[in-house]
């Protein structure tokens, strides 16, 4: 089931088309990642489903229903630009942004201590976001997004500026939000991100949708045949009854190294046969492009 459904989203600003009719179905219980180049509309659909503007066209429904301000409470936004109050205290910060998604104080304060804990925070309630690096108010934002559990999270780059190791711990943190039951808009540049934590994707270019899909799906479209294998033994030659071609081939003494693309028709295993006649083989694997280069080669082809 859907809980985000995107129907023909029309958006323009002046002189600018900034989305182009673009129709995204968002499961339930799912990580979706929501990719592009700058400049591509994904900060003006992340709007729209916050309801910070409005579509000129189109519709969003949430769960079944149209979009509308009482679903607000509902969904937790980390925007990539922070918007913490520099000269507020962080604790007092954070009980206040709970209030505005219809928190109690009391539930509210005893959700923040829950997640400064959490995070190793303790002792920042009385600081002010200005004390603060950039990876340490970003933990303080997440926590905002995060304090009243809701069934929606939205987070627009979420690991910028932090180092590896409290990346690692945001990415955990969300892994086990996802567990629990939210539903995750997962809008990056980091294609690694989208390959270990996303379960499918939509990808746009110029206001449009250029492609939206399962990953592993997608992942399975961009295979061509061509395997990676390392062996022993004599150059492997083309030959006329061989089920592949070769494209490369090096020599590293001992060990040879060789790129080679199926025959239409040929299987793996008609290669390693094939191949296993004549040398021994060390490393055998197929070559699937990653979600980097298939982003790439994707929004080239519609530049």
């Amino acid at each position: 089931m859907a809980m985000i459904s995107i129907r023909n989203i029309v958006k323009q600003y002046a002189g600018h088309r900034a989305l182009s009719d673009v129709s995204i179905e968002i499961e339930k219980g799912k990580i979706f990642g929501l990719l592009g180049p700058n400049g591509a509309g994904k900060t003006s659909l992340i709007r729209i489903i916050n309801q910070i503007t409005a579509p000129d066209s189109g519709q969003i429904l949430f769960n079944g229903e149209p979009l509308g301000r009482h679903h607000v409470e509902r969904i937790g936004y980390l925007p990539e630009e922070r918007g913490l109050y520099k000269k507020m205290e962080i604790g007092e910060q954070i009980l206040y942004l709970a209030r505005l998604k219809g928190l109690s104080r009391q539930d509210a304060k005893k959700r923040t201590k829950y997640w400064f804990e959490k995070l190793g925070i303790e002792g920042w309630w009385n600081k002010k976001i200005e004390e603060l690096s950039k990876g340490m108010q970003q933990k303080a934002q997440f926590v905002a997004t995060v304090l009243h559990e809701p069934e929606l999270l939205i987070l627009d780059e979420p690991f910028s500026g932090f180092d590896p190791v409290n990346a690692e711990i945001i990415k955990n943190e969300i892994l086990e939000l996802n567990e629990k039951g939210a539903t995750i808009i997962f809008s990056t540049h980091r294609m690694e991100s989208v390959e270990e934590l996303c379960d499918s994707i939509a990808l746009l270019n110029l206001s449009n949708k250029i492609m939206d899909g399962n990953v592993k799906e997608i992942k399975n479209s961009f295979r061509s045949g061509t395997f990676f294998i390392e062996y022993k033994g004599g150059l492997i030659q083309e030959e006329a009854r061989a089920p592949f071609s070769v494209l490369e081939q090096s020599n590293l003494g001992t060990h040879h190294q060789v790129k080679l693309r199926l025959n239409e028709g040929a299987s793996s295993n008609d290669a390693l046969r094939y191949i296993l006649d004549l040398a021994e083989i060390s490393r055998f694997e197929e070559i699937v492009p990653n979600m980097n280069e298939i982003f790439i080669s994707t929004v080239n082809k519609t530049n």
